[in-house]
């Protein structure tokens, strides 16, 4: 039930008629209480979009009783007007729900540099509210669904309290969240401040490290809300460990839907000097477009990886590198290791390892293979 499997929450998901398919295209997600402490985090992208600036405000005092999300339209570079129009979304939520604007989140994607319609979105929004249901979460997930394929979900449950969630994201995935919304729940009875730590935390080693094509998005968003509804307070290491559980199921979901991808890759970089060291590593194998073409082609070809390791800060002797793609060390001591031919690359992941035999750090990010349907798919038209 996403966003709902938590108790305190309904949720609706409409079409509103923002996206001209008549798809649905509009979710409203409520805070029912008894509390509604929540956290966000946004884009790192210097240029962030109206929904973005709005939200963060909102989030300064860490109550917020609900959330607006559509798709069809990002509300980004839309100048003053894009953020007048988040703040009368945020003003009719209010009105058609008893609230104060001041507690409503808002949250948009899709094409940027477009103004919303305002004239269909503002009805869409009352539309919702008389459809909240328990059972929404469903509807909601894919109400936010632009170039997906599939609406995401997901819910961990323990002892009497829950946390659940939905995310939205196939394109300009890239650390700084990866281009999606993210509305996380719990009935767990939580602080905002608890909130806060849980979902930064989670973020850094789930979201944060999802790179499927270098891009970064105007308007990511992942909020965590909770009702206290369940009369729980959990230790915060459980419930920390809940919230990374449903983030990193998310940060998959995501993966695996990413536009036009046939391959998910695993980069795993082991014995760095530092985390940081790591990261750096991790992320420039990534994104680097020749390995990810070798890879579509199930060629393990790690001499790319070394030239893209090759080219960080990272601390390591070249000499020293060792590489392993779904088992096989091919790489060792920076040259020739097993034969190349053992490797299996007939399934979708793939499993790259690079060991810099620096220290005894480690850090994994997800990427995906570079395919002429992702070419095909963000050139045959906007998105």
């Amino acid at each position: 039930m996403s966003v709902t499997a938590a108790k305190g929450f309904t949720a609706a998901g409409i079409a509103a008629g923002i996206k001209e398919n008549g798809n649905p295209d509009l979710a409203l997600v409520v805070n029912t209480g008894p509390r509604r402490a929540a956290a966000g985090v946004f884009t790192s992208n210097r240029v962030k979009a109206a929904p973005v600036l709005w939200s963060e405000q909102v989030l300064r005092s860490g109550q917020v009783s609900a959330v607006v999300l559509n798709s069809g339209g990002a509300n980004a570079c839309t100048g003053p007007k894009g953020f007048q129009d988040t703040h009368a979304t945020a003003e009719k939520a209010a009105e058609v729900l008893g609230t104060g604007a001041g507690e409503v989140a808002v949250c948009s994607t899709g094409l940027i540099g477009v103004l919303l319609p305002m004239d269909k979105l503002l009805p869409g929004v009352e539309t919702a509210a008389g459809q909240l249901s328990e059972h929404g979460g469903e509807k909601a997930a894919i109400a936010i669904k632009t170039t997906d394929t599939v609406h995401k979900t997901s819910v961990v449950t323990k002892a009497g309290w829950t946390v659940g969630g939905m995310a939205k994201g196939a394109g300009m995935l890239a650390p700084g969240l990866a281009t999606m919304l993210v509305v996380l729940t719990t009935d767990a009875d939580l602080d905002a401040g608890t909130l806060d730590r849980a979902l930064r935390a989670a973020t850094r080693v789930t979201f944060d490290r999802v790179d499927s094509d270098g891009c970064m998005s105007t308007n990511d968003t992942v909020l965590l809300l909770a009702s206290g509804a369940s009369g729980i307070t959990p230790e915060y290491a459980e419930f920390a460990e809940a919230v990374r559980t449903v983030c990193d199921d998310l940060g998959q979901q995501l993966i695996r839907d990413a536009e036009g991808a046939s391959k998910d890759i695993k980069v795993e970089v082991v014995n760095a000097a530092t985390e940081d060291d790591a990261v750096q590593v991790g992320r420039t194998i990534a994104r680097n477009n020749l390995l990810k073409c070798a890879l579509h082609g199930e060629d393990p070809n790690w001499g790319r990886v070394l030239s893209a390791i090759g080219t960080t800060s990272a601390a390591f002797e070249p000499d020293r590198l060792n590489v392993a793609i779904n088992g096989v060390w091919v790489c060792k001591n920076g040259g020739v290791g097993e034969d190349r031919e053992l490797v299996d690359m007939r399934y979708r992941e793939i499993h790259v390892v690079a060991d810099l035999a620096a220290g005894d750090a480690t850090a994994t990010i997800w990427t995906n293979d570079l395919t002429a349907d992702y070419v095909h798919e963000n050139s045959a038209y906007s998105s």
